[in-house]
Order: structure tokens, then C-alpha cells, then sequence
């Protein structure tokens, strides 16, 4: 008997994945070699929606560092996990608590993230000098997704400005 068929790869994908370096920052998560950590705390729909339908385990991530001095990419990370429901949205305590979003029910994800090294910043001034980048959407105006997805072609060239690749 023949085995079914499977289904072939999908070619991996990217994304770029901000986070307040004062909750989590680079260095936070490469504090354990091969740890992870849970990307808590998303309360947009669009980006929930990024994590559930898009997002696989082995994507590439660009570790964005927002919300700070010097906002621009920090690091190389990757999916980790699928989702599952992100508990801070039934926590009182935290400033991520949604009481409309039943137990049973769960509004908000999140996926596991696994960093896999630090990288010099590359800040948004540097990114916006580079004409091929323009449609990056992190660089768009008024863009504040806190996960986007990010193009081949722009993956391998921030990765190249990163001198990473």
C-alpha cells in the first residue's frame, strides 16, 4: 500500500516582532541558551491573527526593540511554538488583563519565541536610508503593529546590513 501523499513545505516566512526592551528585551531572552520566551501581552487583532494563521514554528523573526530611546532591530530570533492562550488576559494583576475574553473562550494568543542571537541595533534612521526597505512596514507611517510580516527580499537584506548573512 502506497503512503499517502504529504504535504509539501511551505517556504519559511518572516516576521518582525516588537517588544519594550524594559518587559523583554534581547538580551532578556538569550539569558538561557536555547530558551524561549512567551510573547505575551498582543491586543490587536490583525497581529493575534499573524500568530494564529501565518506563524509557524521554525519562521524567522526580526527582535524589534520599540518604546525606547533607540528603537530599531536588536536581534535574530524564530518561532518556537504554535499558539495557545496567552493567560495574562485572565490575570487582574496584569496591565494585558481583558476581562471580556472568557476562559472558555480566549480572545488573545501567544506563540513562543526563541532568540538566537543578538545583533548591533539597526536603528530606523539607518533602515529608512535604504530605498529598497521603503515599503518595509514597520517603516510606514503610522504602522504600530507589534508583528508584521516581512518579505524575503527584505529579510535578506536587513540580514545583510546586520552582516549576518
Amino acid at each position: 500500500m502506497t503512503p499517502p501523499p504529504t504535504a509539501p513545505a511551505r517556504a519559511p516566512r518572516y516576521w518582525l516582532m516588537k517588544s519594550e526592551p524594559d518587559e523583554c528585551s534581547i538580551d532578556d531572552a538569550l539569558a538561557a541558551p536555547g530558551a524561549t520566551v512567551p510573547w505575551t501581552g498582543v491586543r490587536n487583532y490583525q497581529a493575534r491573527n499573524f500568530m494564529r494563521d501565518d506563524m509557524q514554528v521554525g519562521d524567522g523573526v526580526l527582535f524589534y526593540h520599540s518604546s525606547c530611546a533607540e528603537p530599531g532591530i536588536a536581534g535574530i530570533a524564530r518561532v518556537a511554538s504554535g499558539t495557545r492562550p496567552d493567560p495574562t488576559q485572565f490575570d487582574p494583576a496584569s496591565p494585558y488583563h481583558d476581562p471580556k475574553s472568557p476562559p472558555e473562550q480566549p480572545r488573545w494568543l501567544l506563540l513562543d519565541v526563541q532568540a538566537l542571537r543578538k545583533t548591533r541595533l539597526l536603528p530606523l534612521p539607518e533602515l529608512r536610508s535604504h530605498p529598497e526597505l521603503a515599503d518595509l512596514r514597520v517603516l510606514q507611517k503610522g504602522s504600530r503593529l507589534s508583528i508584521t510580516p516581512v518579505d524575503a527580499a527584505h529579510w535578506h537584506r536587513i540580514v545583510a546590513l546586520l552582516g549576518e548573512g
